[in-house]
This record gives structure tokens, C-alpha cells and sequence, in this order.
């Protein structure tokens, strides 16, 4: 059966497909099958009812946010994510997208309406200082234009009103660590490191 729902501690996190627009040196997916014992590779992309059939009776034992986060991006599977944020809205649950921020790319057109409504939390995976740098982490399909796309995205978002931090990994380096506060105070948008694991 394909996990499209998991569960660390108290948090539920959705795992809307396996496709990713990055390939990054630092992805939890590089050698992994799965998280908290839960194989997270998938046969297909739910759709909503999917989802919503495989969350916990007893939703409201959990954490108040749920988190959209599994081994793919989550934004390539949109419909979904609108669908099921939607149901979590409706039972009291906030929610959470990490994201890479290449939505507007992935969709080919502007879709940050849609994610600011779904998602009360949008973590944008800044993950480096600029494009040339982001481009040799995250190896992204669509070159260096991504990390101004998420930068952009990111702007969106929060110009709309979305509450939009930025997340970077600590194994970048000091230095690199430092440059990314900088842009993100230069934008606005808080900024979160975190450890590698």
C-alpha cells in the first residue's frame, strides 16, 4: 500500500507524490526508503480521498498542524494538496507546505493563490545565497532561473498575505549561512536554519 500519510511524535505529515524538480546533495530521499519506519516511495499520486482515508481517526490526538512534506514536492500535485487542506480546514487543523518555491515554474503560471489559501505556514527551501550556488546544491531541472523563481514565489506569497519563512540547511557553510540572512532580511521573510540530519 502506498503511504500517503505518516505520522513523527505528535505531527502528521501528507506525502503527496515521489516527482521533485530538484535533485539536492543534502535530500532525505539520497539513500533512504522512508521515514519513522514508513516507506515513502509511491506507486502513484493520491488524489484527495486518498489522503483523507489515510489520516488518523482520532485527528484531534494530534498535533494542530499537519504538514505537507513527504518524498517529492508537494506543489506538483496541486489539486490534491488544495483538496485535502481544504478537509484539515474544515476539521480544525492548520496547515504547513515545505516547498521549494518552484510552484510558479513547475505549473508554468501563478499558482501562489492557491497555496496561500491552503496553507497557513509556506516554508520556502532557500537552501543557498544565489543561483549559481542553489543551481550546484540542488541541481534543479530548471537551472539557475529557480532560485530567482523562488525568491519570486516567495514574494508572492507573502504579498498575498501568506505567512512565508525561508529554511536553509546548516551544512552550506558559516559563511554561506550568513549571506542567506542577509537576503531574507533584505525580503523580509524570516529565516530558519536547520541542522542537518
Amino acid at each position: 500500500m502506498d503511504n500517503y500519510v505518516y505520522t513523527i511524535k505528535n505531527k502528521i505529515y501528507i506525502n503527496l507524490t515521489n516527482r521533485c524538480s530538484n535533485s539536492c546533495d543534502f535530500c532525505i530521499r539520497q539513500g533512504r526508503e522512508g521515514m519513522e519506519n514508513t516507506p515513502l516511495w509511491i506507486t502513484r499520486d493520491p488524489v484527495a480521498l486518498d489522503v483523507i482515508s489515510q489520516l488518523p481517526a482520532n485527528l484531534n490526538e494530534y498535533d494542530e498542524e499537519v504538514v505537507f512534506c513527504g518524498f517529492g514536492e508537494p506543489t506538483y500535485n496541486l489539486e490534491a494538496l488544495d483538496e485535502v487542506a481544504s478537509y484539515l480546514h474544515c476539521v480544525d487543523k492548520k496547515t504547513r507546505i515545505n516547498t521549494n518555491g518552484q510552484a510558479n515554474l513547475i505549473h508554468n503560471g501563478d499558482v501562489t493563490d492557491v497555496i496561500v489559501t491552503s496553507c497557513d505556514v509556506i516554508n520556502v527551501s532557500l537552501n543557498e545565497c544565489n543561483a549559481q550556488k542553489y543551481q550546484l546544491h540542488c541541481n534543479s531541472v530548471f537551472g539557475q532561473k529557480a532560485f530567482d523563481a523562488l525568491l519570486e514565489f516567495a514574494q508572492k506569497c507573502k504579498e498575498k498575505g501568506g505567512n512565508v519563512i525561508f529554511s536553509v540547511v546548516d551544512s552550506i557553510g558559516d559563511k554561506d549561512v550568513v549571506e542567506c540572512k542577509k537576503l531574507a532580511q533584505k525580503l523580509g521573510i524570516p529565516l530558519r536554519v536547520r541542522v542537518k540530519e
